[in-house]
């Protein structure tokens, strides 16, 4: 009896050290493929973003592909769908790691979407790497295994506000929000700016999403006269807004921030025309060959294909190749902890030029600048 526990304990043994060194085995030894989860609003409202990660991350893996894949291994894009809603992205970020089995995750878009899905990464040791939830609670919280690509809502804001206090001189400001993480930390980081700066904000309010009538708000604002109206959120809601107020004669300067930065927002607003006097900040533009010569090819690639590589996709792009060089550099291993770790310490030369991170996961260097769209449905850096 005595042998044969011995014998099982044995055998226990040496099953938990098979076990410990197939979870932590890494990619490529005998490894034929890295999975990497894409998530966003694939599908709804803000499905155009879920484009622009999709486009940008598949193109990424397509050419890491062709030059060799990673230790032999090739890397497949898995799509996980949250349509920028939280629970949902709960349930897309638990699918990816339990049925899928990525390695890691591009993505989430909205930043109320990213902070809960990042928690089941956290949790499971996978890195991911968002690249377009500005929301600074994303890196904020301590969870070693986010990064973005993008930059923050609070630096954003203060090239906004400074934007809108120097440059257009405004006296009197409406400031609205979609109540949503990220449109309203956007409109807050904006409003502490004003403040600072001692800009008279005559309005600070909500809307819902998925509204289209702004009638009772438009009456609201036009009431106040202002010079400039800046609006906290998404394509979806700011177009109807926009085309509200101008129907209305409400003439000031229309501001918001990366939300809008898709050809759904022209659609959104009924047209072009509408465009007088709207603005935007966004990173310096990934497709200007003088601003980001490391890009050019990529970009001429995209439009040679007939996709316009918009707002977010080069940033996807980006994500891919700081997890590959991560992945690569550590000979295939996979903690999420670990890759971040290598990532923080060493960055990435990119397609939209070298990256540095520091501690929290952000960028060390935040380029936020101002857009000017046109009348021909075009935004242009100013």
């Amino acid at each position: 009896m005595q042998i044969i526990k011995i014998f099982l304990g044995i055998l226990v043994a040496g099953l938990l050290v098979s076990c410990s060194q197939q979870d932590s085995a890494a990619v490529g030894e005998g490894t034929s493929e890295i999975k990497i989860g894409v998530a966003g609003p694939h599908t709804g409202a803000y499905a155009a973003f879920g484009e622009q990660l999709w486009k940008g991350a598949t193109q990424a893996i397509e050419d890491i592909n062709a030059a060799g894949g990673i230790n032999g291994a090739k890397l497949v894009a898995v799509k996980g769908d949250d349509a920028c809603e939280p629970k949902q992205a709960v349930n897309v970020a638990n699918r990816l790691i339990e049925q899928d089995e990525v390695v890691a995750v591009v993505g989430h878009f909205c930043s109320s979407s990213s902070i809960p899905a990042s928690e089941i990464y956290y949790d499971a040791d996978v890195l991911m790497v968002t690249p377009a939830s500005t929301n600074p609670t994303v890196t904020d919280r301590g969870l070693d295994t986010v990064m973005r690509v993008c930059g923050r809502d609070d630096r954003q804001g203060i090239v906004a506000g400074n934007y809108i206090a120097d440059e257009l001189a405004a006296e009197r400001v409406v400031v609205i929000h979609d109540k949503d993480t990220y449109g309203q930390g956007l409109a807050d980081a904006t409003l502490a700016q004003l403040n600072a700066r001692g800009t008279n904000v005559v309005l600070y309010e909500g809307l819902t999403r998925g509204e289209k009538d702004f009638n009772s708000l438009v009456t609201k604002i036009r009431s106040l006269s202002p010079d400039v109206v800046y609006f906290g959120g998404l394509h979806n809601e700011a177009g109807p807004l926009l085309r509200q107020l101008r129907d209305e004669g409400v003439d000031a300067w229309f501001i918001s921030g990366p939300g809008i930065v898709s050809d759904d927002f022209v659609k959104a607003t009924g047209g072009p025309e509408f465009l007088t006097k709207t603005l935007m900040t966004f990173g310096a533009d990934p497709r200007n060959e003088k601003s980001n010569p490391a890009g050019a090819k990529l970009v001429e690639r995209f439009r040679d294909a007939g996709y316009e590589p918009e707002g977010f996709t080069l940033y996807a792009y980006v994500a891919i190749q700081v997890m590959a060089e991560a992945i690569k550099a550590n000979e295939g291993e996979t903690s999420g902890s670990v890759l971040a770790d290598w990532a923080k310490a060493n960055g990435a030369n990119t397609v939209m030029g070298r990256k540095d991170f520091d501690d929290k996961g952000d960028l060390t260097v935040s380029d936020y600048v101002m857009y000017r769209w046109t009348t021909e449905g075009e935004y242009k850096q100013l």
